[in-house]
């Protein structure tokens, strides 16, 4: 099929890439030329694993192509992808701006029967929106599908693949054969294709989400609680887990979830429901705890120091808001550094991939370093913020002969309490006590 992406973000160009290693044809477009030209020379501007190969192999073979020139681009797609942004805005709810604007604009473009999906993340009410805006300008036959993504950053390839199910809203069957066709290849050992009605398939992937940033959420009250009563998280994680009505993902407790989507879509979600009238306490409480749990961190970090920071030496391990991805939205380091930073403190930070966004920020006023033990040189206290794997096997040795006092406050819970005991280290982890080895520290 002639497949047309509007967007070359995150989702777009996973999108994409995917699309054309299915044997489609592909024409991806962005009004940002900077974008265009790296995916034209095979250089994504974001990390994900994977992702560099497949585009590589897929403009070689001359399956994709990115332009700034939407008319030809919307000339080239029987089925059109909107991944478009769909950025929070002050009261939460999603900003559609982007989103109608390009509706608005197919509606003097399109030519013959196009399908128009909606891969962005909408609120309920979108397609509507969407088809109304493209009507407005056309008399052309086409049909609008709710098509929401379920992509994990860091393993978005290999989600989009081989994915657990896929979600089809739509209000036609000629709609519903052609993405039928365009995503057989991807469920051939059985996983399901889901249609449903537009609002329908709009609103299961906020419930998703907003299901899984509830299960952190709750996971991180339990793991405060155990910080009260003297119990240990991983042990409740692991006697839940094991109930097969409740599985055993997305219950590690830590400093709170961040990224492109569950922040976005918990306030959507929540902003969706307040505007129908109903009150989502339970999204609330979630919004409430995460923002908080970040706050219960470094609150104990500033606790330990007596509130004294000024002329402390900081090091951070983890910039990103999870492993695998260089996506510093809502990331739990950037306010954990701001306030380190307001402090007084002087910071040495290290990530594998998000170094250069978070330099965006924050400039020369921390010290970024290419070696995990480098920021570690002369400091008070490590801060654990993200749990790439290579920080899980650290050499322990190493990083007490650079440390200046063998203090670690680890977010993410990656270390054995007895372990850090018997090395000598003072260990403040997520909901498991404190393993005290009688550091002291001057303050």
């Amino acid at each position: 099929m002639n497949i047309t992406v509007i967007g070359t973000g995150y989702v777009g160009s996973v999108t994409g890439t995917c699309f054309a290693e299915t044997g489609n044809h592909v024409v991806c477009v962005d009004i940002d030329e900077k974008k265009v030209a790296a995916f034209k020379k095979g250089t994504p501007p974001i990390y994900e694993p994977g992702l560099e190969l497949l585009l590589e192999r897929n403009l070689k073979q001359g399956r994709i192509d990115f332009t700034t020139d939407l008319a030809s681009a919307v000339d080239h797609g029987e089925i059109i992808f909107l991944a478009l942004p769909t950025p929070p805005g002050e009261d939460g709810s999603a900003d559609l701006s982007y989103v109608l604007d390009v509706a608005n604009k197919l509606g003097f473009l399109i030519k013959d029967y196009k399908v128009i999906v909606n891969k962005s993340t909408v609120p309920v009410g979108t397609a509507e929106k969407v088809h109304a805006a493209i009507s407005a300008n056309t008399n052309i036959d086409f049909d609008v599908v709710s098509n929401p993504e379920f992509l994990r950053e860091g393993v978005a390839v290999d989600d989009f693949l081989k994915p657990d199910r896929v979600v089809i809203g739509v209000n036609s069957k000629k709609a519903e054969e052609k993405m039928r066709a365009l995503y057989e290849p991807f469920v051939r050992q059985g996983n399901p294709i889901f249609v449903m009605d537009w609002r329908s398939a709009e609103l299961t992937k906020y419930a998703a989400n907003s299901y899984l940033a509830t299960r952190i959420s709750f996971m991180n009250e339990i793991a405060n609680i155990c910080e009260q009563v003297g119990a240990n998280v991983d042990h409740i994680r692991m006697g839940m887990g094991s109930d097969s009505r409740i599985g055993k993902r997305f219950l590690f407790a830590g400093v709170g979830y961040g990224g492109s989507c569950f922040p976005k879509d918990v306030l959507a979600l929540n902003r969706t429901s307040k505007q129908h009238g109903y009150n989502f306490n339970i999204l609330d409480s979630v919004i409430d705890v995460n923002k908080n749990q970040r706050v219960r961190f470094i609150d104990k970090v500033k606790d330990y120091f007596n509130n004294e920071l000024e002329g402390l030496k900081i090091g951070v391990w983890g910039l990103a808001f999870k492993p695998n991805t260089d996506d510093i939205r809502e990331a739990p380091a950037v306010d954990v550094i701001r306030e380190m930073l307001d402090g007084g403190a002087k910071v040495s930070a290290y990530d594998p991939e998000a170094i250069e966004n978070v330099k965006a920020i924050y400039g020369d006023q921390v010290n970024f370093t290419t070696d995990p033990y480098e920021a570690l040189d002369d400091a008070d206290v490590l801060l654990i913020v993200t749990e790439w794997n290579v920080f899980r096997t650290p050499d322990f040795a190493e990083m007490a002969k650079r440390m200046k006092h063998k203090v670690v406050f680890d977010g993410r819970n990656l270390y054995k309490l007895e372990q850090m005991q018997q090395l000598g280290f003072y260990y403040n982890s997520i909901g498991r006590g404190v393993q005290n080895a009688g550091v002291e520290v001057d303050a």
